[in-house]
């Protein structure tokens, strides 16, 4: 007759919460995000890793889903395969799994203000998605009126500070892109920093503010320096705008 919903033996559960605790320690990674990862309570998780309860199979299903490495151990010793979406990105990107971070892939439309012409808005698209040669997310930019400009690079997403990076590094000089994690509707909202061009070779830093619209989200999108006249123009401002009111992100006063 099986053990109730499966229960592991009390060697495999201490195995298996030997092995979690070394996962939380090297990730930097609470106990709360795991269990809210592998959809677990936060209860249920700390007694089967105090040894007060046995894990189930369905607990460490879960939890080998949401850290993408394989808990339990085959009779002679070998390591069960990882499950399906068990990437693991670098732990500079925050050692996420991509089952973990599924719920960013998709295709926004990126708005901050015009640097060349302060009453407007500057709008392009941008695509968020897994790389498997890299094992992490990846975006790149799209339909970009200053085509020359368009970025792509990593996107890191650690678990301390509950914010995702959108970071460009070519040859050492970087572009930094701080959001929050997404609302209820998917925008995420939060700061820039990078390079202005100016003329010639001159460049200033510049910092603003930046929101990402999940582009199911605009019924009818627009791209490039939208003016006042732009039907979106509304919408867009509004996005803008709740980042610094709500506030997503700060700008101090010199």
């Amino acid at each position: 007759m099986s053990e109730p919903d499966n229960q592991l033996s009390a060697e495999q559960s201490r195995q298996i919460a030997e092995l979690i605790r070394e996962e939380i320690a090297r990730r930097r990674m609470s106990r709360q995000a795991l269990a809210e990862q592998a959809k677990l309570s936060l209860s249920t998780l700390e007694k089967a890793l105090g040894g007060r309860r046995p894990f189930t199979l369905a607990t460490t299903v879960r939890l080998e889903q949401a850290l993408g490495v394989a808990l339990r151990k085959v009779p002679d010793g070998a390591a069960v395969a990882p499950l399906v979406n068990g990437d693991i990105a670098p732990d500079s990107l925050g050692a996420y799994s991509r089952r973990a971070v599924a719920w960013l892939e998709g295709t926004y439309i990126t708005l901050r203000p015009s640097f060349g012409d302060k009453d407007a808005i500057y709008a392009y698209r941008t695509e968020i998605a897994w790389d498997s040669k890299a094992t992490s997310l990846i975006f790149r930019e799209g339909e970009r009126q200053d085509a020359a400009y368009t970025q792509w690079g990593e996107v890191a997403v650690p678990n301390q500070s509950g914010f995702i990076y959108l970071v460009t590094n070519r040859n050492g000089q970087h572009r930094l892109i701080t959001v929050s994690r997404p609302t209820i509707s998917g925008e995420m909202y939060g700061i820039i920093t990078t390079l202005l061009a100016g003329r010639g070779s001159l460049l200033t830093p510049i910092a603003a503010p930046i929101a990402f619209l999940p582009i199911k989200n605009v019924a009818s999108p627009t791209v490039g320096r939208i003016s006042s006249n732009d039907a979106n123009y509304p919408l867009y401002r509004q996005h803008l705008r709740r980042t610094t009111e709500e506030p997503f992100a700060m700008f101090l006063p010199g």
